[in-house]
Parts: structure tokens; C-alpha cells; sequence
């Protein structure tokens, strides 16, 4: 079992069947997560807190984390464990529901999209109507995709993360999970 469908986990949660575990970052746990869920970031991902005696669910926004964080399980020698297919997103799109707290700040990828995309606009604005060298700005938040997309790192993620208003407002969530 490596994938699972947004119903068979709803299925398998209903029926005590599955551990449940959140791979994505502590701020994105805290805005939103499936109900029973339990945080442990991929970014800090410890093999040694799961219970080896029950089926470990990983699920994350799209599948993508959860899928690197089951290859982990599966060389540490884990049998029963599976990831949400599509992830959350594909949760949400089954309908079914989800623990939200709109006081914690949106995803930091949704910040860097926004600022980025901010940007590039405000670069092509100015180049039409001030100067044309204004389309540098453009050009350097382009540069700045393209490292970001070729490194795996984002800097703007980076800097965007450390602003008061991205720490999750209730203490991180415990690493340490329940069997």
C-alpha cells in the first residue's frame, strides 16, 4: 500500500485505523490540516517518534513531500505505511473537511507568489511609464524564480519565513507523536 485515495483515508481515520502524519512546515500545520492529523516536518523528519505497530499515513499539500518522506519510512524499514494521493488538496477537493485557524499567516509559497508576482508587474509598470530601465526589476525577480526552481532553495521564502508575522502564533507543534 503506497497511495492512498482521499476516501480510504477518510475511511481508515473514522475507523481508528491509520496514524495520520503531516509532513508539511509548522506554519502551514497551523493554518490548515486534516482533523487528528499530527505535525512532523519533512524539514525535521525523525523515523524514530513513529510507532513501527501501526499504519503511518504521510499526507502534505500536494503529495510531492509526502511521497520523499515514504521513501524515508520505506529505508528505515516501515511495511505499513502509505501517503494521501494529491494530498490535502486533493482532501478538499473530495470535500471533506479540514481544522482551520485564519488567524495563522497563508502559506509562504502563496507569500512568495504574491510578492514575486508584485514585482514583475510593478518592473513591466515602471519600464511603460517612467524608464525603461525599471524592467531590470522584472528581470531580477525572474532570475530569482529561475535559481529558486534550479537549487531547490528560495530565498524570498527565506527572508519571507523570518518576519514576525509568519511565526505561528500558538507554540510549534510537538515532533513527538502518539502510538
Amino acid at each position: 500500500m503506497n497511495h492512498l485515495t482521499p476516501n480510504a483515508l477518510k475511511q481508515a481515520l473514522d475507523h481508528n485505523k491509520a496514524l495520520l502524519v503531516d509532513v508539511r512546515e509548522p506554519g502551514e500545520f497551523a493554518r490548515e490540516h486534516i482533523a487528528g492529523a499530527q505535525s512532523l516536518p519533512l524539514s525535521a523528519f525523525d523515523v524514530s517518534h513513529l510507532p513501527r505497530d501501526r499504519t503511518i499515513v504521510l499526507c502534505c499539500q500536494s503529495g510531492a513531500r509526502s511521497t520523499r518522506a515514504l521513501a524515508q519510512l520505506r529505508t528505515a524499514g516501515f511495511n505499513d505505511v502509505a501517503h494521501l494521493d494529491g494530498g490535502l488538496n486533493s482532501w478538499k477537493a473530495a470535500r471533506f473537511t479540514t481544522s482551520i485557524d485564519v488567524t495563522q499567516p497563508i502559506s509562504i509559497m502563496r507569500q512568495v507568489q504574491i510578492v514575486a508576482g508584485s514585482m514583475a508587474l510593478a518592473g513591466a509598470l515602471l519600464a511603460w511609464l517612467v524608464s525603461p530601465w525599471f524592467i531590470a526589476l522584472s528581470g531580477f525577480v525572474g532570475a530569482g524564480l529561475l535559481f529558486a526552481g534550479v537549487t531547490d532553495t528560495c530565498m524570498m521564502a527565506m527572508l519571507l519565513s523570518k518576519l514576525p508575522y509568519n511565526q505561528p502564533k500558538v507554540a510549534a507543534p510537538q515532533t513527538r507523536l502518539q502510538a
